[in-house]
């Protein structure tokens, strides 16, 4: 049983982004599907560094952290969308789809996501790696999500209550 990140929900982008941003059960609520099959992926797919060193995170600016998120998820999803097109099994696939979709949807809410300091921020991604494992796939895409993108998120839960 592989259990793994991922959903079908999708989320209009301009109406969900305050309630994305406010409401951490919401944002959980993109994430859970269980599928049973293919653990090796027919080419490798580039995963983005997840790891999150809280002392150097905290010291970047919102921009730079959201610069860092869209960077990984990019890199993600179009890793994704390379080794879904050639998968045969129904399951693998849907969840491949959802995979892709949630990222997409993550991606359209984080760039339209309204910051009020405007800094220069970097997309450069360290330590990448490359793995054929589905199951590594999803563990950086629920790396990402539980957190950088979660503490990016908690960090801006303060403009919940001044809006």
């Amino acid at each position: 049983l592989l259990l793994c990140v991922v959903a079908s929900e999708v989320w209009d982008a301009e109406t969900k982004s305050r309630e994305f941003l406010c409401n951490r059960v919401a944002r959980r609520a993109l994430n859970i599907v269980d599928c049973n099959g293919m653990m090796t992926l027919c080419t490798p797919v580039q995963l983005p560094c997840t790891e999150l060193h809280i002392a150097t995170w905290e010291n970047k600016s919102d921009q730079e952290k959201r610069g860092d998120i869209v960077a990984s998820l990019r890199l993600l999803v179009e890793g994704v969308k390379v080794v879904r097109a050639p998968i045969q099994a129904r399951c693998e696939a849907t969840l491949l789809q959802r995979l892709e979709n949630n990222i997409n949807n993550y991606l359209l809410i984080l760039t339209r996501l309204q910051l009020s300091v405007r800094s220069s921020h970097s997309d450069k991604l360290h330590a990448l790696c490359d793995t054929q494992s589905l199951r590594a796939v999803l563990l950086s895409y629920s790396q990402l999500i539980s957190g950088k993108l979660e503490r990016f998120m908690v960090n801006l839960e303060d403009t919940c209550t001044t809006q």
